[in-house]
């Protein structure tokens, strides 16, 4: 399934009124803050249409999906979002995961439990807020905000650390970047060692930096953030991931992709691809495929990549982050 998906749930008393535009959302929050509520009225609506007292919008078909035979419920639905809710165990199992990222369906998933199986994106966690849009009808609207941005930073930050959660071309070229600044860059060799590679470096005087795959990090980002806000010299930076960084640099030729960019959701199959991320790797080899100078490569990177014209027009996309 491919696109952006507005679905709006209304009973009597409640909206809730939300787009989706990728393969997996987490909605997480206390209990009581909406979430079980939210797919009780897709369940009612489901067994009893109009006569639930339920109104459900969207142009794909909304469902949920419970203990009960869920493989082979799974199994049948296609094209479809798919609504489970955090008493459901098998959510958090391989077995789920191995055949949610196969499926063509989306996912929306109502737990508070780390999954990391599933590449999910920083900027598809969500919590729930009440709205007053409809306080005069005495109806709470209930809107789904980001719990967590693309910087954690609030003000512009000059790194003396960098760790990056890539070991491979993400790294060559933040090593590059940091190597003209003067300073260290690591790498943690994964997402699961960022908090270890923070706790290792906890002497570090000044600001460090995580440069990580925003599009992938989602199941790690509890507990980051929990760091973060312990420790006061820690900033996140989260793009979508390393490879979209080039592709939106606007330095590599013949590789027009504007579109794209603007609204991947139009172009990423989540059948094909488990996340952005892997579009994006996938996008960029595919631009640059027999070219000898651009080729790129996910293990390591090529010395026009590192370029000056390069290394200056994504500095300037990280905003807040002072390299010079």
């Amino acid at each position: 399934m491919k696109g952006s998906h507005r679905v709006i749930i209304e009973a009597k008393r409640v909206k809730y009124d939300f787009t989706l535009t990728r393969n997996i959302t987490i909605l997480t929050g206390d209990s009581a803050s909406g979430k079980t509520v939210l797919i009780d009225y897709i369940r009612d609506y489901r067994r009893y249409g109009s006569e639930s007292g339920v109104m459900v919008s969207c142009d794909r078909e909304c469902r949920t999906l419970d203990n009960e035979d869920w493989e082979m419920q799974l199994k049948r639905i296609t094209n479809s979002i798919i609504f489970i809710d955090e008493g459901n165990r098998f959510v958090t199992s391989k077995e789920f995961a191995k055949l949610a990222l196969e499926s063509d369906n989306y996912f929306v998933l109502a737990t508070r439990e780390k999954m990391p199986m599933l590449p999910y994106s920083v900027q598809e966690i969500y919590g729930f807020r009440e709205s007053g849009k409809y306080h005069e009808a005495k109806q709470k609207y209930n809107e789904m905000y980001h719990l967590y941005g693309e910087i954690s930073a609030q003000s512009s930050i000059e790194p003396e650390l960098v760790i990056t959660e890539d070991s491979n071309s993400g790294y060559d070229f933040f090593a590059k970047l940091s190597e003209q600044k003067n300073v260290n860059c690591i790498s943690a060799n994964g997402k699961s060692n960022i908090i270890k590679c923070l706790q290792d470096s906890e002497k570090t005087q000044g600001t460090r930096l995580i440069i990580v795959d925003g599009a992938a990090f989602g199941s790690e980002m509890k507990e980051v953030y929990e760091y973060l806000n312990t420790v006061g010299n820690v900033v996140l930076y989260a793009p979508k991931s390393f490879e979209w960084l080039l592709l939106s640099s606007n330095t590599i030729p013949n590789a027009n992709v504007t579109e794209i960019l603007q609204e991947p959701e139009n172009y990423i199959d989540s059948k094909k691809y488990a996340s952005w991320e892997r579009f994006f790797t996938a996008l960029l080899i595919d631009m640059t495929k027999g070219d000898p100078v651009w080729s790129y490569s996910k293990k390591k990177i090529s010395s026009v990549y590192v370029s000056s014209k390069v290394i200056t027009a994504v500095k300037k996309m990280m905003k807040l982050v002072i390299w010079d």
